[in-house]
């Protein structure tokens, strides 16, 4: 059973201001994220300038054209981040069981993180393996195109601090560019926070 999220939850990680809200599965988590950025900014819901572009990735204009917006939502939760002058991507998991992991990262990770989760004992590879696509999900959203740019497009690997991206397709940028923050935002959830600053247009 997905863990339910009684309440709302507020961080401030960096440039960001985040916020974790309950959500019901299947609704389009733009109102929740209009309301949030009403809050943190001191506009109405309906002043906020939000649209979308081709790719539906959200983008905030007029007065809010420095900052950035995204969110994610999973299980019964909605993740929401917003910060000034960066580009910015937010990806929220639901933690259960992943048996396939090693099959999947066979597949769509890159060679090295997959050599990485066949070192480790099964429990440890399978939350490694979250943590990773997490952390993929929440820079591939920031950029724009999400998972369909391709999971092997991007190389991570266990840092000081955590995962650290240490490779990556030229139209990312650069992969020391990129920080990335992952936190348990609630029991039974996952939680990642990816952003540079904004490239110059």
């Amino acid at each position: 059973m997905t863990e339910s999220l009684a309440t709302s939850a507020q961080w401030r990680i960096g440039p960001l201001q985040v916020a974790l809200e309950p959500h019901v599965h299947g609704r389009s988590g733009e109102p929740m994220a209009r309301h949030w950025l009403a809050r943190w900014t001191g506009m109405t819901e309906q002043a906020v300038p939000l649209t979308r572009d081709e790719r539906t990735r959200p983008q905030l204009h007029g007065a809010l054209a420095a900052h950035d917006v995204g969110w994610s939502h999973s299980g019964q939760g909605l993740l929401i981040g917003f910060g000034p002058g960066v580009q910015l991507g937010m990806d929220l998991e639901y933690i259960k069981p992943r048996p396939r992991a090693l099959e999947l990262s066979a597949r769509f990770f890159h060679p090295r993180e997959h050599a990485w989760l066949q070192s480790l004992p099964p429990p440890l590879c399978e939350a490694t393996f979250l943590r990773i696509w997490c952390a993929k999900e929440a820079v591939l959203k920031a950029h724009g195109y999400g998972i369909a740019f391709g999971l092997e497009k991007l190389c991570f690997a266990q840092g000081r601090q955590g995962l650290e991206l240490i490779d990556c397709d030229a139209r990312l940028g650069l992969a020391r560019q990129w920080t990335l923050h992952q936190w348990q935002a609630a029991p039974g959830y996952l939680a990642a926070a990816a952003w540079r600053a904004q490239p110059a247009p």
